[in-house]
């Protein structure tokens, strides 16, 4: 097929005044797949290789030839900000066609909403939360808006695939479908899927159609790739070293410092000068105490400030005015952020990605990577790997740079294996089921326990729950009023469960933390948790201010702007990590490989580590005797199999080993004593680990494991359920267990 001919003349148009000499591969494999077939589509290709431009152009051509009668084109993204972003490029394309193109999300106003309701019609963009919003507050309007929706496009779908949010949305597209009367195709786009076929049949389920995956050659690609450490005080790892292989000169910080300047931060303010460049950290704390120290350096070498923030708690006009200079060809700024950076909003040429210590991901590293490399030159990301010189005294464990052979495990997963996290699919998510019920019974009204049942756990992520299980969840909600039985026997949502429901905040599935509204005079500033009292200063948008008062009713905290640098606090929580990485971080220590991408630092501080690996027999056997009663276990496993194996050992070994003060340093490793000696631990664990048991108990007395936003609403019963069948990862820790029984 030629795509480019197929396409309607409107978009010939853009392409021949966009000045493209010819399609890229992806929107040629696009064009076949969506022109040439009935099926969803998945497009993976890297950032930046034209995938919007790829699904939209055909999708526009076939609504042009036969325009939808509601909206045709329903839009999905994880941001506000990518949508904003999309919403300029989409709006570009389809205005001189007079294609509607209409954002849905908080910070649009009420006008445009009624705009697109009173006439439905094009393209809507919006993010997972506002879908659920319209889905409870315009059930009636849902045919009307929704009943000849011919495409759903699902951006950066790899975000969606490993939690509750993801499932959430899906859901969503289920009953909208199915009250709106259509069957819509599903179009995901992604740069980081690393089994299409996994994500393909995610995208797929409850469509009724099959996952089409086009294959084409996306070309090669070409990174510029570093990788530093630093202790956070001198020496670093390299003095007193004869270093007899090549590698690149660390450049040193600036010779004017701030006191007590963090070395691996002043490598990140020198190698940003004059560039504009990204600062990604794992945690909006460790963002707020980057940037405050950047904004330093600039002060003590009496420079511009040339440093800017963006994070998930920061206002939008903060956010966004940070995007638009960001934006600016001419600007040499850099900016400090989180992961709301990290999916695909344009903010112009990039040069350069720093990531100060290892992500969690190798999704998150590609995206991450991804921002820079745009319009023709190679992604480029330096790593800055930071630690504590070990005290004197310090046991084994903590004298292995754990960040670093994180990194090196990303980076060389992707490279040896082209490995990317694949979606979790066998997770029993009784939060969202409490989520999707009373939305369900928000939307519909009265509905008798059978409908009720028919409409929630026929939708595909509930094919595990049992019927058992949902009538056991009614009766909860009902004895805690959040579900109300009527006089003919119907349900409908209780007084308890309308506080829940008529909160904007019920919309999101994903945690969040009770939040205050920071102003500075006239100036919001964004949010924080756990305000301290009038007088204490806090840290937020990259600088320091004193309290001058806390409005607990309202949630609002007064500040003003003082010298100086804080932590911050916004409530995170670490990321999961799989056991492919810790894996490969094994094999980082026991393999003799040099890594191109490593410098001077990290090569020694690598060369230490593996001297302290062989030294220390952990090459040969996971547990290591650390002196008197004391071990460390070094299992190599992901975060929820390390968690059911802290279990396994407490409750099902625990006695036999004479097991005590087991200290997780999760997933790395675990030190504990006991009354046994090595060749009886491996023989009792192996015994325990081929006795068939219920997952049930690794599962404390009494213990109630709250992980996700809703599960305070969920039978205990339940609760204790999801955690051991959906959360531990007790097969992957069987295996590993059994495989020491060789040792």
């Amino acid at each position: 097929m030629n795509v480019y001919e197929r396409y309607a003349p409107f978009i010939q148009d853009y392409i021949y005044r966009s000045g493209w000499q010819s399609l890229r591969a992806v929107q040629n494999a696009a064009g076949d797949a969506i022109f040439g077939t009935e099926d969803n589509v998945l497009l993976t290709a890297s950032t930046a290789s034209g995938k919007t431009e790829a699904a939209f152009f055909p999708i526009l051509t076939l609504l042009d030839e036969d325009p939808s009668r509601t909206v045709g084109v329903l839009y999905i993204a994880p941001l506000k900000a990518l949508i904003n972003d999309q919403f300029g490029r989409l709006n570009e394309l389809c205005e001189e066609q007079g294609i509607a193109v209409t954002r849905w999300h908080g910070d649009v106003s009420q006008s445009q909403k009624r705009k697109l309701l009173k006439r439905p019609s094009g393209i809507l963009q919006i993010t997972p939360e506002s879908l659920e919003s319209l889905m409870i507050n315009k059930y009636m309007e849902i045919p009307s808006l929704f009943g000849d929706l011919r495409f759903i496009v699902v951006d950066e779908i790899h975000a969606l695939i490993r939690g509750d949010r993801g499932l959430q949305t899906f859901c969503l597209i289920e009953r909208l479908t199915r009250l709106a009367g259509c069957s819509p195709r599903r179009i995901g786009l992604s740069a980081t899927i690393g089994n299409p076929d996994d994500a393909g049949r995610f995208l797929a389920a409850g469509s009724g159609r099959k996952t089409v995956i086009p294959r084409f050659d996306g070309g090669k690609e070409v990174w510029r790739l570093s990788m530093e450490h630093f202790y956070n005080t001198d020496p670093q790892a390299d003095v007193g070293k004869d270093i007899d292989f090549s590698v690149p000169d660390t450049e040193a910080p600036s010779d004017l410092a701030p006191r007590g300047a963090d070395p691996g931060i002043g490598y990140i303010f020198e190698h940003t000068k004059g560039r504009k460049c990204l600062v990604f950290t794992n945690s909006r704390e460790e963002c707020e105490t980057v940037c405050q120290s950047l904004r330093r350096y600039c002060e003590v070498n009496r420079e511009p400030d040339r440093f800017l923030i963006h994070h998930g708690n920061l206002s939008a006009s903060y956010r966004e005015s940070a995007e638009e200079e960001m934006k600016d060809d001419d600007s040499l700024a850099s900016i400090c952020a989180t992961a709301t950076l990290e999916l695909g909003i344009d903010i112009g040429r990039l040069e350069r990605a720093f990531q100060i210590d290892a992500p969690y991901t190798v999704s998150g590293f590609l995206q991450r990577m991804g921002r820079t490399g745009r319009r023709g030159d190679p992604s480029e990301m330096w790593f800055v790997m930071r630690e504590d010189h070990q005290e004197a005294r310090a046991m084994l464990p903590d004298t292995i740079p754990w960040y670093l052979l994180q990194g090196i495990a990303l980076v060389q997963l992707y490279i040896e294996e082209r490995f990317v996290e694949p979606p979790r699919m066998d997770r029993m998510p009784y939060s969202l089921l409490y989520h999707q019920t009373m939305s369900t019974l928000a939307s519909c009204g009265e509905m008798t326990p059978g409908e009720l049942a028919s409409r929630v756990l026929t939708l595909n992520c509930f094919s595990r729950v049992s019927q058992d299980d949902y009538r056991l969840l009614l009766r909860h909600l009902i004895s805690i009023d959040h579900v109300m039985r009527t006089e003919n026997g119907g349900l409908i949502v209780g007084l308890a469960g309308e506080r829940i429901v008529n909160n904007y905040k019920f919309y999101a599935v994903f945690q969040e933390n009770i939040e205050y509204t920071v102003h500075a005079g006239s100036e919001q500033l964004g949010t924080i948790v756990k305000p301290p009292p009038a007088g204490d200063k806090v840290a937020i948008a990259g600088r320091v201010w004193v309290v001058d008062d806390v409005d607990h009713e309202r949630r609002e905290v007064y500040v003003t702007l003082v010298r100086g640098s804080i932590p911050a606090y916004f409530g995170d929580v670490a990321g999961d990590i799989h056991t492919r990485i810790l894996e490969r971080m094994y094999g980082v220590l026991s393999e003799e490989k040099e890594y191109p991408y490593l410098m001077t630092h990290a090569v020694c501080r690598l060369h230490e580590a593996r001297e302290t690996f062989r030294k220390s027999r952990m090459s040969a056997r996971p547990l290591v005797h650390l002196g008197g009663k004391m071990w460390a276990l070094f299992p190599w496993v992901g975060s929820y199999a390390f968690l059911a194996l802290e279990r396994f050992l407490k409750l099902r070994c625990g006695k036999r080993l004479g097991l005590k003060g087991l200290d997780p340093s999760r997933p790395y490793f675990m030190q504990f004593t006991m009354q046994v000696d090595e060749e009886e631990f491996y023989r009792i664990v192996c015994e325990e680990a081929q006795v068939e048991f219920d997952p049930m108990e690794l599962v404390y007395p009494n213990e109630v494991p709250v992980f996700e936003k809703y599960d305070e609403y969920v039978p205990p019963e339940l609760i204790r359920k999801g955690f051991a069948y959906g959360v531990l990862d007790v097969s992957g820790m069987k295996a590993r267990v059994l495989s020491w029984a060789e040792l």
